[in-house]
């Protein structure tokens, strides 16, 4: 059975876990707590397993795959039924595209080992480091508005009528920005999808709230 190492309130761990229900593969959750004991991910014994004491990482027998997009992409290509992916190379490329603003603009500058570098080695007040991640989340959603207004492939979901990888980003970062409070009115495509996504039983099934290690 696939291992997936995971913390309920990871973006990233949260993309993977829409990926495997929405291709409704079994699999088994493993909790790396961020924040209890220094943070697990920081151990010895898991950065045996990943040597970026990032999660997620997923098993599947003798591979051990880390980095969201590039699990996401090995579900698809190894598990193609319910395609994450268009099948046309410009339509991949879009769906792509929509996945990196979130995984390369937004998150890498707001993710948790980032917030706690400007707290506690640049002593960043509370304040600041809240209007940092604010900034940076906007500008993110601002571009994704944007390209779902101006291209005739967006739908129901970023791309047709389909979830698919583009949404499996989207959502999470959905989730953080209403957490902490980032005004979402001006992105109504973004919420009408987020919204649609939270109607299907594979993005609730994913949602931090029904993970074994929520708190």
């Amino acid at each position: 059975m696939l291992k997936l190492y995971t913390y309920y309130r990871s973006s990233a761990a949260y993309r993977v876990r829409i990926g495997l229900q929405l291709k409704q593969l079994a699999y088994e959750s493993i909790p790396i707590h961020l924040a209890r004991n220094g943070g697990e991910q920081l151990q010895d014994a898991y950065r045996a397993i990943n040597p970026g004491a990032l999660v997620p990482c997923l098993q599947d027998g003798e591979t051990t795959l880390s980095q969201s997009l590039a699990i996401l992409e090995y579900l698809d290509e190894k598990h193609p039924q319910q395609p994450l992916l268009p099948a046309d190379a410009a339509g991949r490329a879009r769906v792509r595209a929509l996945a990196l603003i979130v995984a390369c603009d937004i998150h890498p500058i707001n993710n948790l080992r980032v917030l706690k570098y400007l707290s506690s080695e640049l002593a960043i007040a509370d304040e600041a480091r809240t209007r940092w991640y604010r900034h940076w989340v906007e500008e993110g959603l601002r571009v994704i508005e944007a390209h779902l207004t101006r291209d005739a492939q967006s739908g129901a979901f970023c791309h047709g009528d389909t979830p698919g990888l583009a949404d499996c980003c989207l959502i999470p970062q959905v989730f953080n920005a209403r957490r902490f409070k980032v005004d979402l009115n001006p992105y109504p495509l973004i919420v009408a999808i987020a919204s649609r996504c939270a109607d299907l039983p594979e993005f609730a099934a994913a949602h931090p709230d029904r993970q074994a290690d929520a708190e």
